[in-house]
């Protein structure tokens, strides 16, 4: 969606201030898979309008890209994306495609820059087959495009440092603006008086659309300096006076720079030329947070259960081509980007019904699609995790760590736990105290209320249902017994591999897919959008024991012989299980009270 689009959308119902972010691309693939799960953290605790990706651009040779990290965010992480768009080293080959990757995942929203000076060189140049100038990017973004993309573009209220006639600044804008720019990110700035006289003089001089003011935080006084001094911004007197005498200590000093912007946001907001603030988080959490809860911007409880709701027990992706999705197996329940990037390139026509997930495509399962790594760690980020276990008691512990909130992540488990898995807890822990090691789950779940803050989902008039699912490691020499006591169990239903692939099961329908999740809405039919089923639960054993070898190769290059070892027995003397209680109604734990007896 177009951000002034939604930004009128919502203000024609709010006089509430609206929000956004601003991140960076990270130096590195630790710093990329951190940055995810920070930009999904924030938009659930605050539910900002849109969020901003700057450009990876002047020949950098950071591996993740600025269009990698707006496709994940509007796939995956379903956050209305803005891209940043630089003349800095940009042939119009590289323009194209960065265009084209923005618009195939959804991205509506660019913001067109010149850029900065090459790393290498104080001046700016332009690239030979490129663009001098923001509003030479903008025509052409126009001619390729029409409306498709939304354009931003910078102001200065401070004035830009290459140019030191106010007139020429404010003619330069009105030439981007009339080029087809829709909307002004301005510069930080901490001078407010400053910044009202410019919204007046832009007002004055013909330029219209809306002005978002770039607010940057204070978190220590070397960064406030450093970033000031970059900008050419002016230090109001009043912020030196009181950050100076405590500069030495970052804790007060982001304390007292935290007021210190509240104040001139507040200041801004009561101007009347504002109702929009775009934060430049520097990457990080707290203290953009902390700016918004003291202005009283942050949700209610009930907007964000109102917001966070969807469709699906999934995020809604902004890709439009995942607008048909309707169906997900279980399996990648903990794991949405693998299983978001494995059905990424598959062809609308090869969803059935318009149902992701359906293992009849042609194209499912295909590993490669995840990329070369499943885990998204580095090998050092995997030994500060998950140490270097030895024995089964050690995965036993870092599984139960997980489960209690100690660890955020597994190598099979990408995301935190929320607190569905509260109403089995016990049951889990002794499972893995006893050696069987429990990768997934969900309870049984028999008409709740679809706007329940932990199991909703779907419109708010209606229920929803799940039949309880377990999906675990069982030793090998247990599955006899398993097998024979689920020979003609139709109430249990469950499937078991080895990491060859040998398949055990007694479900009844073959492959047919055997729906978990399900909801019930007035004038509507059965929503049934999570399933078991056996092609996607075999092409799930080969991603979960490719996670191992993965695993053991961090292992390996620590020398930690004893773990590698130990993973070799868990692929080795394990098979993986899921299990269904299809008895939704019992609150009896069947599956549990059944590995227990093994």
């Amino acid at each position: 969606m177009h951000i002034t689009e939604k930004l009128d959308e919502y203000h024609e119902t709010s006089i509430k201030t609206t929000f956004s972010f601003e991140y960076f691309v990270p130096k590195t693939t630790q710093g990329v898979q951190n940055l995810y799960d920070r930009m999904d953290r924030m938009f659930a605790a605050s539910l900002p309008k849109f969020i901003d990706i700057t450009w990876n651009g002047g020949g950098s040779s950071v591996s993740q890209t600025s269009t990698e990290l707006v496709a994940t965010a509007q796939s995956v992480l379903g956050l209305e994306s803005c891209m940043h768009l630089t003349c800095t080293n940009m042939p119009i080959q590289q323009i194209d495609d960065a265009l084209e990757n923005a618009y195939n995942s959804g991205c509506q929203n660019i913001l067109a820059l010149r850029g900065d000076p090459q790393h290498d060189s104080k001046q700016w140049t332009p690239i030979e087959g490129g663009f001098s100038y923001a509003t030479d990017l903008i025509t052409y973004i126009k001619a390729r495009y029409g409306d498709h993309f939304q354009i931003g573009v910078a102001g200065y209220p401070e004035g830009h440092p290459e140019e030191p006639v106010p007139e020429n600044n404010l003619k330069y804008l009105k030439e981007k603006v009339d080029a087809g720019a829709d909307f002004i990110i301005t510069q930080m700035f901490y001078n407010v008086d400053n910044f009202i006289q410019w919204c007046k003089d832009i007002r004055a001089y013909g330029i219209d659309v809306p002005i978002l003011p770039g607010i940057m935080p204070i978190t220590t006084y070397g960064a406030f300096l450093r970033r000031a001094t970059w900008g050419a911004i002016n230090i109001p007197k009043h912020f030196t006076d009181q950050l100076d005498p405590i500069k030495d200590d970052d804790e007060l000093v982001r304390e007292v720079g935290t007021q210190l912007v509240v104040q001139m946001c507040q200041k801004l907001i009561d101007s009347g030329y504002i109702n929009h603030l775009h934060i430049y988080t520097m990457n990080l959490e707290k203290a953009p947070l902390m700016i918004l809860e003291r202005l009283g911007l942050l949700p209610t409880e009930a907007e964000i259960i109102k917001q966070n709701s969807s469709k699906f027990p999934w995020r809604k992706s902004l890709n439009p081509n995942r607008k048909n999705e309707q169906v997900r197996p279980i399996f990648w329940k903990l794991r949405p980007y693998s299983y978001v990037a494995r059905t990424s390139q598959w062809a609308v026509d090869e969803f059935p019904n318009g149902r992701f997930g359906d293992s009849s495509s042609p194209a499912f399962g295909g590993l490669d699609l995840c990329g070369s790594q499943l885990i998204r760690q580095s090998a050092k980020k995997c030994l500060q995790l998950w140490d270097t276990p030895k024995t089964l008691n050690d995965i036993s512990s870092l599984i139960n760590n997980y489960l209690t909130g100690k660890l955020v992540c597994l190598p099979w488990c990408d995301t935190p736990l929320n607190h569905e898995v509260d109403m089995m807890l016990p049951q889990l822990l002794n499972l893995n105290n006893n050696l069987i090691f429990t990768i997934n789950s969900q309870p049984q779940i028999n008409g709740i209320r679809s706007n329940d803050i932990i199991h909703g989902w779907g419109p708010r008039d209606g229920f929803v249902y799940q039949k309880q699912y377990l999906e675990f490691l069982l030793p090998k020499n247990k599955l006899p017994s398993l097998e024979a006591t689920l020979a003609n169990n139709e109430i249990m239903t469950y499937f078991a591999t080895d990491k060859d692939g040998n398949l055990n099961s007694n479900h009844p329908n073959g492959s047919r897919a055997n729906a978990v999740t399900w909801g019930i809405f007035p004038g509507r039919e059965v929503v049934q959008p999570t399933i078991v089923e056996k092609i996607s639960f075999l092409a799930w054993k080969e991603e979960f024991y490719r996670i191992i070898e993965e695993w053991k190769l961090t292992l390996k290059d620590n020398e930690a012989n004893e773990s590698v070892a130990l993973l070799d027995s868990l692929s080795n003397d394990y098979v993986l299980v899921n299990i269904v209680d299809n008895d939704f109604i019992s609150k009896d734990d069947k599956i549990f009270d059944l590995l227990t007896s093994l």
